[in-house]
């Protein structure tokens, strides 16, 4: 998935001076100056690897605290084929709410193919897995409550977030490896435009125009000369023969009834079974994951313009909330 941002830039227009009898007087009040840029946040350690390769790293942030304190971990998006963790949304607020903060770089889909990988999704998100126990395996050095740990995220990363909320634990009590052996479950998650489901035929009858998702079992143009519909279209084709890797790397296919509780927001109003003019990040998802959640006592809220049901938060608000809560 390939994203293009636009910077948006404050023009300036500076006339010439004019003698006063010519230049009508104007009412409108002189602009406000702008606001100076906030100074960037510097993690507290930067690039600790947690697996071998050089995108195995992650940057954390620490909240100076007598006893341990909650931990965001946050997962950029960008498809799993680009993005960086240098931009971590809520970044500000967590910390000034006692909340430190991870933030993720994971191996891309590129990488994965070009190693033979299959499903070359299985990196990224075993990457999300392995940082988290990672992260863990520092609770005591890092002053970390390694049980409120809730995951947040946009667009793909929001999907990982989802994957380890609803996944069964990871954790293998044999292994010889400490890292191992160190839990992937979550206290909760908050996530921004998620894909709940990588399954064609689903994402078909939710959103008629969906054409995200092949990517992540290998259809993949690297050579970007076949149109996303056309890529798409193999996927369909193709579904029976990756469906056991669909519905390993779905986030809904994992939704059991003691999962932690979620937030998902979305830009826009769900219309299920009708084309939306952005389904790779469409409500629809959100529809069908709180369906399933509802069903079986998971606590879901889902929030986008028009809806009634939830209050409108940001991510960082919900898990500043959950992070905090007493739970029995």
């Amino acid at each position: 998935m390939k994203h293009t941002f636009a910077l948006l830039t404050l023009l300036g227009i500076i006339g010439g001076q004019t003698a006063v009898a010519q230049a009508p007087k104007s009412d409108a009040k002189p602009a406000a100056p702008a606001k100076p840029a906030l100074p960037a946040v510097k993690p507290t350690l930067a690039n600790v690897p947690y697996g071998p390769d050089p995108k195995q790293v992650l940057d954390f942030y620490k909240v100076e605290s007598n006893s341990p304190t909650p931990l965001l971990f946050f997962i950029h998006g960008g498809g799993w084929v680009n993005g960086s963790k240098s931009g971590v949304s809520g970044l500000r607020e967590c910390l000034a709410a006692g909340i430190s903060v991870v933030s993720v770089e994971y191996r891309f889909i590129q990488q994965a193919m070009l190693a033979g990988a299959k499903p070359p999704v299985e990196w990224p998100l075993k990457d999300a897995a392995r940082a988290l126990q990672f992260v863990r395996s520092k609770a005591t050095e890092w002053n970390i409550d390694k049980q409120r740990i809730g995951a947040s995220g946009g667009s793909a990363g929001a999907c990982s977030s989802l994957w380890l909320a609803f996944h069964t634990d990871m954790a293998d009590p044999k292994s010889s490896d400490p890292i191992a052996r160190e839990s992937t479950r979550l206290w909760c998650a908050a996530v921004i435009g998620a894909q709940t489901s990588l399954d064609p035929k689903e994402l078909k009858e939710w959103t008629p125009n969906s054409r995200y998702g092949g990517h992540a079992f290998g259809f993949m143009d690297p050579n970007d000369t076949k149109s996303r519909d056309t890529r798409f279209a193999e996927f369909l084709a193709n579904r029976d023969k990756v469906l056991p890797w669909i519905k390993e790397f779905s986030p809904i296919e994992h939704v059991t009834a003691d999962d932690p509780p979620i937030y998902m927001t979305y830009s826009s109003a769900p219309a299920l079974g009708q084309e939306q003019k952005d389904p790779t990040h469409t409500a629809n998802y959100g529809v069908k994951l709180q369906e399933k959640c509802r069903a079986i006592g998971v606590q879901c809220e889902l929030y986008y313009p028009g809806t009634t049901e939830t209050r409108r938060a940001t991510a960082h608000e919900y898990l500043i909330k959950k992070l905090k809560e007493q739970r029995p």
